[in-house]
Formats: C-alpha cells, sequence, structure tokens
C-alpha cells in the first residue's frame, strides 16, 4: 500500500488557504514534479471584521508569487450557506451542538470545490489536512496523521472514498514545526501565521453575538436536578453539556464550592438542567447514533457489531467501543467505560488503530440500560 501516486507532470489543484499548511503542501507537490495549481475559495462574505477572507487571499497570492503557481479564485458562498450553515442553524434550533467543519468538509472542499478542480484539469486535488491516505489497487483508506496532536481525520470522515482516492495530504508525515521550519527555509512570507480558529470559514468570532443574529435567544431558568430555580439562562442554544463557563450561577453560600456544569437541557420547558461537581449524570455507557458515513463498505454490512476505538469529540484520546446496528441504519455505540459530557449533535469517529473507519451525528445519550429501555 502506499500514502501517494505517482504525481510527477499531474496536474494538482491545491486549496490554497492562505495559511501556512496549504502552502507547504503546494511546495511539497512543487518538488515531486507536480503541474501544481491554486485554488483559492471565498464561502463567507459578511464585511464584519472577524472575517479575514481578503487577508487570506493576499497571503495565498504572495504565495503563488514566491513558488510561481497560477492562482484561481472561486466563491462558494451560496453553497456553503445552503449545505452547511443552514444545517448549523438548524441543529442548534433543534438544541444540539453542531460540529460544521465536518459538513465543510464533505459539502465543499472535497465536494464542490474538487468539482470546480476537475473543470481546471485537475487529476488530483490537495489541501493542507494532516492526515494520511493509504491506497492499494482495490481500496482507499483514512488514517492518522503522523503528529496526532495535529491530526484532523475526526473532520474527514464523512468524505467518500472516491473523494479521497482523487486527493492527496502531503503533510500526513509531518511535524507542524516542520511545516513551518519549511515555509520559513523557502522564503514564505506565512510561515509564522496563525493558525486558523472558529467556525469554518467564519472564523473566531463572539459566538453568542453571532448566534443571536439569525436565531432568536429565548431566556429561561436554570434548575438542578431536583428542580430547584437557581438561575436564569440567555437561551438554551448557548450551552453544550458539560459546560462550566458562563452559567452565572456560582457563589450560592448553602451549595459549597464545587463548580456548576450543564447537564441536560429540558426543550419543551426551555429548562436548562444543571449539577454541581463531578456528578454522575453527567456520564453515560452509551450512545444512539444517525446518518452513518462509511469510507468504503460499512463494518456493519456483514456483521450486526464490531469492536473499534472511537473519539465523540476532537482531541479526545480513543475509547474502547463495541458498535451494534438497530433498524433504519441507526447503530449504538456501547463504552467499556462511561463518557462524560456527550453532546448530541456531535459526531461519533471510528477507528480501527490509525484507520478511520467512519462516523456518525450522536442523537441519544443513555447512563445506563435502564434509561435505554426508559427511552425506547
Amino acid at each position: 500500500m502506499e500514502i501517494n501516486p505517482d504525481i510527477s507532470g499531474q496536474t494538482v489543484i491545491v486549496g490554497l488557504s492562505g495559511g501556512v499548511d496549504s502552502a507547504v503542501a503546494a511546495l511539497l507537490l512543487k518538488q515531486q514534479g507536480a503541474d501544481v495549481q491554486a485554488l483559492h475559495m471565498t464561502n463567507w462574505e459578511d464585511d464584519d471584521g472577524y472575517c479575514t477572507a481578503a487577508e487570506d487571499l493576499q497571503d495565498a497570492r504572495q504565495v503563488c508569487e514566491s513558488l510561481k503557481v497560477p492562482l484561481h479564485h472561486v466563491n462558494f458562498s451560496r453553497q456553503y450557506r445552503e449545505r452547511v450553515f443552514d444545517y448549523f442553524l438548524d441543529e442548534y434550533r433543534a438544541g444540539r451542538t453542531p460540529n460544521p467543519d465536518i459538513l465543510c468538509n464533505r459539502e465543499i472542499k472535497f465536494g464542490v470545490f474538487r468539482q470546480h478542480a476537475k473543470r481546471l484539469g485537475g487529476s488530483y486535488i490537495a489541501t493542507g489536512h494532516y492526515a494520511r491516505i493509504v491506497r492499494s489497487a482495490e481500496t482507499v483508506e483514512l488514517h492518522k496523521a503522523r503528529d496526532l496532536d495535529k491530526d484532523q481525520s475526526y473532520f474527514l470522515h464523512a468524505v467518500s472514498a472516491d473523494a479521497l482516492a482523487e486527493s492527496i495530504f502531503p503533510l500526513g508525515d509531518f511535524e507542524k514545526n516542520e511545516v513551518r521550519d519549511l515555509a520559513r527555509r523557502h522564503g514564505l512570507r506565512n510561515y509564522g501565521k496563525k493558525d486558523s480558529t472558529g467556525i469554518c470559514f467564519i472564523g473566531e468570532r463572539p459566538f453568542r453575538e453571532f448566534l443571536s443574529t439569525y436565531l432568536p435567544a429565548s431566556p429561561g431558568p436554570i434548575q438542578t436536578i431536583d428542580g430547584e430555580q437557581i438561575g436564569e439562562h440567555s437561551g438554551l442554544m448557548y450551552y453544550t453539556p458539560g459546560q462550566r463557563q458562563g452559567l452565572g450561577v456560582g457563589g450560592r453560600r448553602e451549595a459549597g464550592d464545587e463548580p456548576w456544569y450543564v447537564a441536560a437541557k429540558n426543550l419543551r420547558d426551555n429548562i436548562l438542567i444543571v449539577v454541581q461537581g463531578d456528578h454522575p449524570i453527567l456520564y453515560a455507557d452509551e450512545l444512539d447514533a444517525s446518518n452513518a458515513s462509511w469510507i468504503g463498505k460499512s463494518p456493519l454490512a456483514e456483521h450486526a457489531s464490531f469492536a473499534c476505538q472511537v473519539k465523540i469529540r476532537y482531541r479526545q484520546a480513543d475509547q474502547a467501543c463495541r458498535v451494534r446496528r438497530l433498524a433504519g441504519g441507526r447503530l449504538t455505540v456501547s463504552f467499556a467505560s462511561p463518557q462524560r459530557a456527550i453532546a448530541p449533535g456531535q459526531f461519533a469517529v471510528f477507528y480501527d488503530g490509525d484507520h478511520c473507519l467512519g462516523g456518525a451525528v450522536i442523537d441519544r445519550v443513555f447512563a445506563d440500560s435502564e434509561a435505554r429501555q426508559a427511552a425506547i
């Protein structure tokens, strides 16, 4: 099996964001003899001081001048709003905690971007993601990057095998410090540019203020699990299970000094339920998930269940679990040890060692078998 195909003389369209990772990806591809062209996307157009689209485009131009590669520019703002941002808002309306970066990869970077790259004559697309694609004559697999601190396979699990077969991740075997050093040594001026953070293509901004421009907030009571009201929340969409900051319920003399955490949301009555300390209700043994995306053949195609590892959030250590098939394409994940603060709307992503199998959207969380039976 191989990591990257022979690309000498082939046209590779690099998604050039303006950051150091995609710049070094383009550099490495040029060194391998590829006919490299760059494609910069604009996916968010609001001029509100937080989106860095204009600055990023200028940085992309400077990289292309240094590397002597042509730069194309395309605007996917409409597709981003329709395929990613609308989903993002719908999930918050439903009281869930979405991860738009995963949909952004599937729908934009490896969707409409890939289609546009083909129209430009590209044989492959390439990005600055930290992950590896392992190929054989029959299959294509997504694997973790060598730099596990930067590994982005979690965010790529919903990309199809067909799209991965036409993609290259030049940074999969590099550490981040090696990437910055390569950029510096080859005169790329963005070698020290800060990594992008925040919502995919929208950037880092005051979250409550941003969300409130699209969804009306509905304040309501904060209650303990015993039904005692101890405060007021700003709107359920602003909170996620396990959250500690921003609750405004500390300093109650009779409650002691332990911090308070979000335990659940009662959407029907608009109540935020909180607990104090490392309460057992914050932990779950099982979850149900839906809308599974498998890279290649589903492990459940021939078996009712299988053992693997799972991440229920980015940067979490892999957790041992068993995945079982349910009716209607749904599945259940049973953990070897209870997991804390699982958020519906997030993704459970499955691994066999370094091999990323796919993932699914978390729907419901169960603390024990009795809770599951009550829900069913």
